[in-house]
């Protein structure tokens, strides 16, 4: 099975759902350390890349870039903006092909999360969502068939969450409640849980 521009519509479908409906979740998780919208970005975003779907072509690479583009129109949020970029460089990566193996997705994951990290200039360890895509990235990495590689990534974005839980955030508007952020989730990790979880089809 591979990753083509049926499954890219499908993943989209379940994608734009689940932000439905996680999100007075993202927003009260959002609230306690950032400005209270992420549910409103996610949700706006993936509705307008829903609305794109139909139309995308069967290049991955400029499919992804449109949903990168209109994604982008519907917030100016710091996050809505990570993920366009990393969207992007995903797009530049698969540009021209209309089939992707699933033994692909570590090397792509972690396209996204250099890139996300030069745009944010974070680093890795600071309870942040490149933290979230650098565990799916390892977790995948050497898989190539596509159920194992669905069920690593979701047991990787929900693990992440985890971990970082009872640490404290280094790095964006969350690190300014220091010692207060301990035992919270972060906002960018928990959407990215979710967006992870949606994608491989899997639920809690």
């Amino acid at each position: 099975m591979s990753i083509d521009r049926a499954a890219l519509i499908a993943g989209i479908d379940r994608l734009a759902a689940a932000m439905e409906r996680d999100f007075d979740m993202l927003n009260t998780a959002d609230g306690a350390l950032g400005d209270g919208d992420l549910g409103v970005t996610m949700t706006r975003g993936m509705r307008l890349v829903a609305e794109k779907a139909p139309d995308l072509p069967d290049d991955l690479g400029m499919a992804l870039l449109q949903c990168a583009q209109a994604f982008t129109k519907s917030s100016g949020s710091s996050y809505g903006t990570l993920l366009a970029t990393g969207l992007m460089a995903i797009a530049k990566a698969v540009k021209g092909e209309t089939e992707l193996s699933a033994g692909r997705v570590s090397e792509l994951v972690a396209a996204a999360r250099d890139q996300m990290q030069a745009r944010g200039k974070a680093e890795l360890g600071g309870k942040t969502v490149l933290d979230s895509l650098d565990a799916v990235a390892s977790a995948t990495e050497g898989l190539g068939d596509p159920e194992a590689v669905a069920d690593a990534a979701a047991r990787a974005a929900g693990e992440a969450l985890d971990a970082f839980r009872d640490k404290k955030a280094t790095i964006g508007r969350a690190r300014i409640f220091g010692d207060k952020s301990i035992g919270m989730d972060d906002p960018g990790m928990l959407a990215m849980n979710r967006i992870v979880k949606a994608l491989a089809d899997r639920q809690d």
